[in-house]
């Protein structure tokens, strides 16, 4: 085979792929509802000559230490991830080939679920983060069929739920059993290659005040200035923490590669009454340099060593919502160096480095143990954003690029 094949291909379905994606973003595909676009999905990699199942989800995933609680409680009664094969043999390398279906919601942007073309874009929620990604995957597949490439070993696809909520689809797989010998996750890189990322996790902190009459203040305790205390021995360890990854291999080109945020706080209930209570929510993001263990600890630790002894005794620290861990393989991994290689002969100047966003990656790479990496065609600064939009392009390149892997590595 010329490798001018695979280009030529590639962009010869590039329409396709470009009324796939369209058709995906029509669908409020929402944590929770993503079931149609999870039914389409399968429609279009059957036609890509690929063996689809529909793996249902277990209703007793929520039990699971890694799971993910979102606001309101989600059922898993009939729901499903897509997992699309082309089979190979059990002695050469496979790879997954992974993205999410699942969006975050619209807000105010009217327009968001009615795709729209300019140029060489797709505009529309889901468009880079991550419905271009799955549109990405399957114009692969349509390649590998075209050309009736049979890859040594399997490529299996999988088109998942619940990224937005902390990856509770792929974290549904890999306690499946579902494996590969490596795992690209597709996500918006800028068609770079990354091989680390920063780790998540939202806590929630709740304060309990003495709550006496205004008149009285002086008899009373208040958790909002409780938790004043708390925010600002917060930011401290923000400090902290950025001192201690400042200059950490691979994400030395961020300003500031960690952060501690307060995003939430709700405190009292009446203008002449000491606050009775308080509440924070925030987020901790972090690098490979420490554990999300490690991290958790280390804020039950900052709200003791704040300097009063009620506050030690009327607290409660949890963690019931987003937790993703930091991960890391070695930049010179095989999987690594072939996908880079890959890149330089789809003409791609593929930079490696680590994210500093956290994704469905280190669930295979910590729970599943497979050599993982993240790439994919857009720009994170299109994510969640009004107006999100992805080059047609860029699809190409890394459905071209990954394609080039696929020869070399499941050889």
């Amino acid at each position: 085979m010329q490798t001018h094949d695979i280009e030529t291909v590639t962009l010869k379905h590039l329409g396709e792929a470009r009324k796939f994606l369209k058709e995906l973003i029509r669908l409020e595909s929402t944590p929770g509802k993503e079931s149609e676009a999870v039914n389409i999905s399968q429609e279009w990699f059957a036609r890509a000559g690929c063996e689809c199942e529909l793996v249902e989800i277990p209703s007793e995933i929520v039990k699971d230490p890694e799971y993910s609680f979102g606001d309101e409680p989600i059922c898993y009664n009939g729901r499903a991830n897509l997992v699309a094969r082309r089979p190979g043999r059990s002695d050469s390398r496979s790879v997954i080939l992974q993205s999410h279906l699942d969006v975050v919601p619209a807000g105010d942007w009217e327009e968001a679920f009615t795709p729209l073309d300019d140029g060489d874009f797709v505009v529309g929620r889901g468009a880079a983060d991550a419905k271009g990604q799955i549109a990405t995957i399957w114009l692969v597949m349509k390649v590998l069929d075209c050309l009736g490439i049979s890859p040594g070993g399997e490529v299996q696809a999988q088109a998942v739920v619940e990224e937005e909520l902390g990856g509770n689809g792929a974290l549904a797989l890999i306690r499946q059993g579902y494996r590969a010998d490596a795992a690209i996750v597709f996500e918006s890189t800028g068609l770079n290659i990354h091989p680390a990322n920063r780790g998540a996790i939202w806590f929630r902190i709740e304060i309990e005040g003495l709550p006496t009459h205004m008149g009285r203040k002086n008899e009373g305790i208040s958790a909002i200035d409780l938790a004043i205390k708390v925010i600002q021995a917060l930011y401290d360890y923000e400090k902290r923490i950025g001192a201690d990854s400042a200059g950490y291999p691979g994400f030395e080109r961020y300003a500031c590669p960690v952060q501690v945020n307060v995003g939430v706080l709700h405190a009292g209930s009446w203008p002449s009454q000491v606050a009775a209570n308080a509440v924070i929510e925030g987020g901790v993001g972090f690098l490979p340099n420490r554990s999300m263990d490690q991290v958790k600890q280390e804020i039950k630790d900052v709200i003791e060593a704040v300097d009063d002894q009620w506050l030690r005794n009327h607290y409660k620290l949890v963690f019931p919502k987003l937790h993703n861990d930091a991960y890391e393989i070695s930049y010179y991994h095989p999987v690594v160096v072939t996908l880079q290689k890959a890149a330089a002969d789809s003409g791609l100047g593929s930079d490696v480095f680590g994210w500093n966003v956290s994704c469905d990656a280190r669930l295979y790479a910590k729970l599943g143990g497979m050599p993982t990496v993240v790439f994919g065609p857009g720009s994170v600064t299109e994510a969640h954003a009004r107006g999100e939009k992805i080059r047609m392009s860029e699809i190409a390149k890394a459905a071209e690029t990954t394609v080039r892997f696929i020869l070399d590595w499941c050889k």
